[in-house]
């Protein structure tokens, strides 16, 4: 039943996103705009060396007529049930590639009917900031930062990683 509405979820927000002028998919679930393909990938959970393996590959099957190729992923939104763990979490902070074209989404409080998700989302996807906006303004949704140490009471938005030059 918990995926049924985050396919519910998923399916209205790809129905707003064709007045944007975006393509979408009735049976797969990417947004294309400007030539750059927006991934939705919902799961319950995923272990954490599928998830690298996925994530690294980046690709997705684009159905046109009756044939099928597979693209290029720009970005790729993580949709999770149930809340991911917490080496999910780390190793997406820790890896500037992934974080540059991952988003994670934690719907499972919504799932369980707080007007709540958890995201970690350092992309510069237009689509997972439209994305998020459907979230708030359609179905009033707050969001909290997702962390590896959310439930040990440290801010993880006093976190900065420095850069080398």
């Amino acid at each position: 039943m918990k995926m049924t509405k985050v396919w519910e979820i998923l399916r209205e927000f790809k129905d707003s996103s064709k007045l944007r002028g975006w393509r979408t998919s009735e049976s797969e679930d990417w947004i294309e705009t400007g030539g750059n393909y927006h991934n939705f990938l919902w799961a319950k959970g995923v272990h954490l060396s599928s998830f690298k393996k996925i994530v690294s590959n980046g690709k997705c099957v684009v159905r046109n007529g009756l044939t099928y190729r597979v693209v290029k992923t720009n970005y790729t939104a993580w949709l999770f049930s149930e809340t991911p763990s917490e080496n999910l979490i780390k190793t997406t902070i820790e890896n500037p590639d992934f974080s540059s074209r991952i988003a994670l989404y934690d719907l499972s409080p919504m799932l369980e009917g707080k007007n709540l998700c958890a995201k970690l989302n350092n992309t510069e996807s237009s689509v997972f900031q439209e994305f998020e906006s459907f979230l708030e303004n359609e179905l009033k949704v707050r969001f909290k930062p997702l962390s590896p140490v959310s439930d040990s009471g440290i801010n993880p938005d006093a976190f900065t990683v420095a850069e080398l030059v």
